[in-house]
């Protein structure tokens, strides 16, 4: 009788913990699917096609960077410069298709000029692979702590949009270049199919992939890592790298969405890619997380603020719901730890 009873708790004690630990890694998901519910009985024209199409062409820009930097988080570190990184990169890629810089409208240094659409996009991915290169040996040489490096980096690169552009913004550019950001495939705006092109490459990375294997062990405990045989300074930096090389591909897509390269774009992005991936789970502590809740909270960021908009609530206000969302996201996360201990 009396080993049934500690049995039958223990029992209970597995499911409750179980039943949490759902609920932890679906959360943002099953808050997605309410929120939508919601906004579709207040106002039936957030279900429309045109309006689904609208939302996700509006994450995915954010989407893209959100995958770069679900990356750098799940290894414990932060990227605050990918805003500055990606408006470099989009006024690189800018000034490569016009074959000049400050140029605003197609002219003597136009069209004749420039050297072409895959030369500015390969423009915008260097500038950021060697953006992430940089952070990533500094964080994992030198040891300089991530918030310092990417906060470095954040002004470092805002300094040299400015510099490279002169002040100037970067417009008026080919058909095939604004194709990109602004064209379709079918109803599906292509800026949303290069966002699930991306997801899906880094969600089998992660999932698949030994390299994916090296990043959660890194997150996990990189002491423990380092000292089984791993090589956390290259996983570390390739983070990084990684995280660079999206921001550079963003940079360029927003540019070719707005037919226009500024320095005053990606100003906060990286708030809101924060945001989005510790929505969706990924703990900021590493070593926890992965793609799909990335993409789950980026669309829940998303969702929010379009729905907001439709029924005509104070845009500060939005700012506010996000806020409290992150701070109880991070609290559940944690709730959620204690509990399995």
């Amino acid at each position: 009788m009396t080993a049934t009873k500690p049995s039958a708790r223990a029992g209970k004690q597995v499911e409750q913990t179980d039943w949490v630990a759902l609920v932890g890694q679906f959360g943002a998901l099953i808050v997605l699917v309410v929120i939508c519910v919601i906004f579709w009985w207040l106002e039936p024209a957030f279900a429309s096609q045109r309006n689904i199409f609208n939302v996700l062409r509006q994450v995915s820009i954010y989407g893209v960077l959100a995958v770069g930097m679900t990356y750098v988080i799940l290894t414990g570190g932060i990227d605050l410069s990918i805003g500055s990184l990606l408006a470099f990169a989009g006024l690189v890629a800018a000034s490569v298709e016009k074959g000049g810089r400050g140029l605003l409208s197609v002219g003597a240094a136009g069209e004749a000029a420039g050297y072409g659409v895959p030369a500015a996009a390969a423009a915008a991915i260097t500038v950021g692979l060697l953006g992430g290169l940089l952070q990533g040996l500094s964080i994992s040489k030198l040891k300089v702590p991530p918030f310092i490096v990417t906060l470095g980096g954040m002004s470092i690169f805002r300094g040299a949009t400015l510099l490279w552009s002169g002040g100037q913004p970067i417009s008026a550019f080919r058909d095939e270049y604004k194709v990109f950001g602004q064209g379709f495939i079918g109803p599906v705006p292509i800026p949303v199919v290069i966002f699930a092109l991306v997801a899906i490459v880094g969600f089998v990375g992660l999932k698949y992939m030994r390299f994916g294997r090296h990043i959660y062990a890194t997150g996990g405990n990189a002491e423990a890592a380092r000292l089984s045989g791993l090589n956390t300074n290259r996983v570390i930096t390739s983070v990084y790298v990684i995280s660079g090389l999206c921001a550079g591909f963003a940079g360029f897509l927003l540019s070719s969405r707005l037919n226009s390269a500024e320095q005053v774009a990606g100003i906060g992005y990286e708030l809101t890619v924060i945001a989005g991936v510790v929505i969706g789970g990924t703990s900021l502590f590493g070593g926890e997380g992965g793609i799909f809740g990335t993409v789950v909270g980026i669309l829940l960021i998303g969702v929010l603020s379009n729905g907001l908009t439709l029924l005509n609530v104070n845009p500060y206000f939005q700012q506010i719901v996000v806020g409290l969302i992150i701070v109880f996201a991070v609290y559940f996360d944690q709730l959620v730890k204690r509990r399995r201990r």
